[in-house]
């Protein structure tokens, strides 16, 4: 494909970006005015994870039954896999700003309904217009950034929609925490949401569509015109001749295949290049969901509480570290990506990821073993009717029941009174309900229904610190880059929409079975599952995506078109030809 630029830089970095922005702001412009868009997404999918808490203290059906705390969490992302593959469509026909437009509509009406809901299965309904969004944000807006993006800087502009992606997830937990004392809690924290979609539609009413769109629409007057904001006046016209050379190819291919949907998804999976393509671009997307990103930013609170941290408001202040981590390694991004590369990253991330998830499911695993013991005596005198009805038949025997302890007592669907005194000292197993947790708390106690208390819960929070570190840089934002440019033009929206939806499939699937994963498993055994799917996802990247860094548009067809092999793949081959001649 050729768009991106004439020339690519001897050398790209981080500086080059600021430099040519700071001559040029009008990209620059162009990228944080569609990366609003990315912010919306990172606030939308981390303000749940806070939310949550509070929506279960309103209503009770919600604490008492895990499967609709996942739905209301996962309904956002199902509806992000109808936004992301409508969003494909909308992009090819109708423009990349008119799908922003259309994506700031959806996000406020899912703020709105909401802020304003009487019953869970309207925050549902919520949930499922801002999944619109989010689909048609998650693809549209690094699109829009890539394509006025030349080519030596191009990864890190896309890169700053990662970063307002982080960042709105981060801004999430800051009003999360802001709000824990007001009036209506969640209500405001879902509803503030409507905030930024007005101020980008506002923005991208006076901005332009895509100029590579606009050629590939015969509005190539308007076209030039936004290519010679973007570029210095010497290479504007390599630009367009670049473009016109690249259209008159697709245009070709489309009086073969057809102008229809269903035309041009044959024609896409008939294409070699564009196969190859997708299986890059749904490699990379399949992989940064089951390393188990979401879980931690739609859960990290319910985690943090996992780890031995029972008030809702130490969870939210202790996510919001981890939170600030994932904004700052996006900024690592910014800075890397166009110097060593998008496969080099996501590898090097990978590593950390799958170390990071071992050692956490090690924590978890040594918390569970070493969790405080129940004293039944205690269980038994705590308050008339108290003791946890599955602990009572043991009561009776002759023998103490030595072997439950706190995490017992939780799987039995009861709740932990912690010891006055010493906090890992043996304490009351009781029913689970909110008289018992205020009766807990009269007595100067905490009182445990997610987690236990742990010596180990501080090593938890640092390794999810150090998982957050590792994949930021990489598979944090580096999948998107990838996804934005390597495409060709005419199937970038089409493509960039499978890829979108293969993400937000795999997404839902994560985010709904991972409370019942870890009623099932366990914390420990769900965190080494992951780093199973971890080991799966760098092997396929390491097989199936190529290195795309400062390359044209033009040039990353070109390595599609011969098919990529890994080095090591290669080298074998030309050994083997050796042998054979």
């Amino acid at each position: 494909m050729v768009e991106g630029g004439i020339a690519k830089a001897d050398k790209t970095e981080f500086t080059e970006c600021w430099r040519t922005t700071w001559k040029t702001p009008y990209i620059m412009r162009l990228a944080l005015s569609a990366g609003i868009g990315g912010l919306l997404f990172g606030y939308d999918t981390g303000v749940i994870s806070g939310a949550l808490l509070f929506i279960r203290e309103d209503f009770d059906e919600v604490d008492r039954k895990t499967w609709l705390q996942s739905t209301i969490v996962s309904m956002a992302v199902a509806g992000a896999i109808v936004g992301a593959a409508v969003g494909g469509w909308i992009n090819d026909r109708f423009g990349r700003r008119m799908s922003i437009l259309i994506a700031d509509v959806l996000f406020f009406i899912g703020a709105i309904v909401m802020a304003f809901a009487p019953a869970p299965w309207v925050i549902i309904v919520g949930r499922i217009f801002v999944g619109f969004g989010v689909g048609m944000a998650s693809m549209t807006s690094p699109l829009y950034i890539s394509e006025a993006s030349p080519a030596r800087i191009r990864g890190a502009l896309v890169s700053t929609n990662g970063l307002l992606i982080t960042g709105g997830q981060f801004f999430s937990y800051l009003i999360n925490l802001a709000f824990v004392k007001t009036p209506g809690t969640w209500r405001w924290m879902l509803g503030i949401a409507g905030v930024p979609a007005i101020v980008q539609f506002v923005l991208m009413l006076s901005l332009p569509e895509s100029p590579r769109w606009l050629y590939r629409k015969d509005r190539i007057a308007e076209s030039r015109a936004i290519l010679e904001r973007i570029y210095p006046e010497e290479e504007v016209e390599a630009e367009m001749e670049a473009l016109k050379e690249s259209v008159e190819v697709e245009k070709a291919d489309e009086a073969i295949i057809g102008d229809s949907f269903v035309a041009k998804l044959k024609g896409a999976f008939a294409n070699p290049i564009v196969r190859r393509g997708l299986a890059a671009g749904i490699t990379v997307q399949v992989a940064q969901q089951f390393v188990g990103i979401n879980t931690v930013m739609y859960y990290s609170p319910s985690i943090v509480q996992f780890a031995g941290y029972a008030s809702n408001s130490t969870a939210m202040a202790l996510s919001l570290i981890t939170s600030g981590l994932n904004a700052v390694g996006s900024i690592v991004s910014m800075m890397f990506v166009d110097r060593y590369g998008r496969r080099k990253l996501m590898i090097i991330s990978m590593f950390g990821i799958i170390t990071c998830l071992i050692i956490l499911a090690t924590v978890f695993s040594q918390a569970a073993i070493h969790a405080p013991k129940i004293d039944a005596v205690e269980s038994t005198t705590f308050a008339p009717n108290a003791t946890c009805p599955a602990f009572v038949p043991l009561t009776t025997t002759n023998a103490p029941p030595s072997r439950w302890n706190c995490m017992k007592c939780l799987k039995s669907e009861c709740g932990f009174c912690a010891s006055g005194s010493q906090p890992y000292a043996p304490g009351a197993c009781v029913v689970l309900s909110d008289d018992m947790k205020a009766t807990c708390h009269s007595k100067g106690r905490t009182y445990f229904k997610d987690g236990c208390p742990s010596k180990f819960g501080f090593l938890a929070i640092v390794f999810l610190g150090l998982y957050i570190i590792v994949y930021a840089p990489g598979m944090g934002t580096v999948p998107w880059i990838v996804n934005s440019e390597i495409y060709p033009l005419r199937y970038r929206g089409l493509g960039g929409g499978i890829a979108a939806v293969s993400n937000w499939v795999s997404n839902l699937i994560v985010s709904e079975s991972f409370l019942s994963l870890t009623h099932a498993l366990g914390s420990s055994g769900t965190f080494l599952l992951f780093a199973g799917f971890s080991a799966i996802g760098l092997f396929f990247i390491w097989l199936l995506v190529p290195e795309t860094k400062g390359l044209q548009f033009e040039e990353v067809e070109k390595l599609l078109e011969v098919g990529y092999k890994p080095s090591l793949l290669r080298r074998r081959k030309k050994s083997k030809d050796v042998d054979t001649a």
